[in-house]
């Protein structure tokens, strides 16, 4: 498969944090990654290969050398997330509204929320079901078959609509899952799920579901050069992490991909970049292979922070920076700020620099307007905990946050060639 093929399978499979984990999975598998379990005892083997799925939605994978070289970095950690501006749907979320039967939402991350409206929107995520043990309830993922929609109010009835309307979140981004026949209850959310992971309702526990925009990637532009697609953040750095993994190989040292949950909404769980899990994962494998001087091995290591760029919009280019306007299509981008929104570092990013130059991969660099407030990354979050050499980088794009983004299909192999580069080199 091609890199472009890769990325579009798991933008149609990951429609959730755990399905996108549940699909890196099935390639780790593939390729010969052995699964841990965090909660158990480990036996591994010099010159395997590893992996560790995180309570559903977070993902590490790792490989260890055959004999620990002189190698520096010694540990070279890529780290993505696994999350993505959406919807979630609320704790009794039936809601009956004149006839029509609605689902009660929350806005999860910094979504574009007009970008929602007149789409097919699916449900997927996690579904807790009773079981016999107590502290080990059953849980299922879930994708629906049938779609849900929220229409935009007709402009006859709101004549203003194009000069800009600011959507109220707890009223007017409700979802209509269908009409009412005078029968349903209360519940019929619920009785739906039930029904589509064959339960009875009164079994359901809990859940994690999310609303997600169900339409395919797409190639568009006259030369097919560039992508249209839901969830573009960050699936392309996830995709770009697990090829680079796949694909490299290192006699001298570790590599690590880290695929985080909660990046949207701060990274502060037991599953997010503001956990100690990565230092603590690190830290694990070094004594777990009988690595001598564990705390200097730890901090000889460097992280890439892989998440997506702003790409100049050629309808707002007085939104970039005077000097650095990346481009979609002209290589992937180096992420500074002087407010360490973005892990910046001139020694680590001149590192990069010179692993591009050396293997003729494109690169652009962006710094967001001096005047423009730009959003952050888990690098700084993960650096602080794990304080080592760090840098961000990603793919540009347009529409970021959009219910559909845009990407440049070349920039998707640039920046699987520049990760495993830097696990090989």
């Amino acid at each position: 498969m091609t890199e472009t093929q890769i990325l579009f399978d798991l933008l149609e499979k990951g429609v959730s944090p755990a399905h996108a984990v549940s699909a890196c999975e099935e390639r780790l598998v593939e390729a010969g990654f052995e699964k841990l379990d965090y909660g158990t005892a480990w036996k591994l083997e010099m010159g395997s290969k590893y992996y560790v799925n995180h309570y559903d939605t977070t993902l590490f994978a790792f490989t260890l050398p055959t004999n620990w070289g002189k190698a520096e970095p010694a540990v070279r950690i890529a780290a993505a997330h696994t999350d993505f501006p959406c919807l979630r749907i609320k704790p009794a979320c039936d809601m009956k509204n004149n006839g029509y039967a609605q689902i009660n939402i929350e806005v999860y991350g910094g979504a574009i929320l007009n970008t929602w409206l007149d789409r097919p929107l699916g449900v997927a995520g996690r579904v807790v079901v009773r079981s016999e043990e107590v502290f080990h309830p059953e849980v299922r993922h879930f994708i629906s078959k049938k779609n849900i929609t929220i229409p935009n109010l007709a402009i006859h009835m709101n004549r203003e609509v194009n000069k800009g309307v600011e959507l109220n979140k707890q009223t007017e981004l409700l979802p209509i899952a269908g009409l009412l026949n005078g029968e349903q209850d209360g519940a019929y959310f619920m009785d739906f799920v039930a029904a589509e992971l064959g339960v009875a309702k009164e079994d359901i526990l809990d859940y994690e579901l999310t609303v997600f925009c169900d339409e395919k990637p797409q190639l568009v532009g006259l030369q097919d050069e560039l992508i249209s697609a839901p969830r573009l953040d960050n699936l392309n750095s996830c995709a770009a992490l697990v090829s680079a993994i796949i694909n490299s190989e290192r006699n001298d040292g570790l590599n690590m991909i880290a695929l985080f949950d909660h990046e949207e909404i701060g990274s502060r769980s037991k599953q997010g970049a503001a956990s100690i899990l990565l230092h603590d994962m690190i830290c694990r494998i070094l004594k777990e292979v009988g690595k001598e001087e564990v705390d200097a091995t730890i901090y000889n290591s460097m992280i890439l922070s892989v998440d997506v760029a702003h790409g100049l919009h050629p309808n707002y280019a007085g939104k970039m920076d005077p000097t650095n306007k990346p481009v979609l299509g002209k290589g992937l981008c180096i992420k500074e700020a002087c407010s360490q929104s973005y892990a910046t570092d001139c020694e680590v990013v001149s590192i990069i620099e010179q692993i591009c130059k050396a293997k003729e991969i494109s690169y652009q660099k962006f710094v967001n307007r001096s005047d423009v407030m730009g959003g952050g990354t888990l690098g700084s979050i993960a650096s602080a905990l794990l304080p080592v050499k760090t840098v961000d980088i990603g793919i540009p794009l347009l529409a970021m946050h959009s219910a559909r983004e845009l990407m440049a299909e070349c920039d998707q192999q640039n920046m699987v060639d520049l990760v495993t580069a830097y696990f090989t080199m």
